[in-house]
């Protein structure tokens, strides 16, 4: 198989790690961005796309001929959950999924997700507990696997789907919880989060992108849990973070909403682990690292450092 590849979101927070991933192990990197654009990089050539332009996908593959596909681009914008645009994605994806294989595509990776499964089971198997979205971006994201599963098998094409659980790291979006934590904390600002009581799983962004470059160059197909399959307190998290940050303000638990009621969210990695991945960064390690980068990338505005 060849070490050309193209990716989608190749410039967001999970696709810049797996752009990083696949450079490194010596893979012609071929990225459709909407811009702006990373910085050049030897082995990376970006082309400016709108993925929701079926005519721009149609002439991108007439005019570029790849073999292997990774598709990690999807709206993750305000209430991206439950917004209409998660429709929107699914045509494209099967639309890009389209064109791929009527050019000679042979190798598809899309990025699944943690929310296509029925959390009330609590421990998650990839073939083994049932997918029952609660959400319109995990129906989206199920539907797809469903249709590009039967596709790529009547058509000859490997089909690999990560299910990417929780993850963090430098550059995540500051209301996500761990930067929302952190920065309160290294501000001295109260720290006001819900009642933090769930157990979730949680993986490194650097160990995730591993995970997906390891299934793509695996001999496993179909959908593989990208997770550390460890249960985590989010009560323990925010601790954590106060603690290395040498925060001795007060936390509010309860102070907002949970996102979720569910108690346990936990994956099986049995299959990942299968294909020889291990997780390199511990949760400590994970979190010390970020929380660095965020005094690095806010210093200035930070009173408690």
């Amino acid at each position: 198989m060849s070490k050309k590849v193209l990716i989608t979101g190749g410039t967001g927070f999970i696709g810049s790690r797996v752009t990083d991933e696949l450079l490194k192990r010596g893979y012609e990197v071929h990225s459709l961005v909407y811009p702006p654009f990373v910085s050049n990089k030897e082995n990376l050539y970006q082309y400016e796309m709108d993925l929701l332009d079926s005519k721009q996908i149609d002439s991108f593959f007439k005019e570029h001929k790849f073999e292997n596909l990774i598709h990690l681009a999807w709206y993750v914008g305000k209430g991206c959950h439950s917004s209409n645009n998660n429709i929107d994605w699914t045509i494209s994806t099967l639309n890009l999924l389209k064109a791929f294989k009527e050019q000679g595509g042979k190798k598809f990776l899309g990025a699944g997700t943690v929310s296509e499964y029925e959390y009330k089971y609590g421990y998650l198997t990839e073939d083994l507990t049932p997918t029952n979205p609660e959400t319109l971006y995990g129906e989206s994201k199920n539907s797809i696997y469903k249709i590009a599963k039967v596709y790529c098998k009547q058509n000859e094409i490997e089909f690999k789907w990560p299910r990417i659980f929780n993850l963090y790291g430098q550059g995540e979006k500051e209301q996500r919880l761990m930067p929302s934590v952190i920065n309160s904390c290294l501000k001295g600002e109260t720290i006001k989060v819900s009642p933090c009581l769930n157990f979730q799983d949680y993986l490194h962004v650097k160990d995730t992108a591993k995970g997906i470059v390891d299934v793509f160059e695996s001999n496993i197909n179909g959908a593989v849990n990208i997770c550390s399959g460890k249960p985590i307190q989010l009560r323990e998290i925010v601790n954590k973070i106060a603690q290395y940050t040498n925060f001795k303000g007060e936390i509010q638990w309860g102070a907002i909403k949970a996102a979720f009621s569910d108690e346990v969210v936990i994956g099986n990695n049995n299959k990942l682990k299968s294909i020889g991945w291990e997780q390199k960064y511990s949760l400590d390690e994970g979190l010390e690292e970020t929380i660095n980068w965020w005094i690095k990338n806010k210093k200035g505005e930070l009173t408690n450092v």
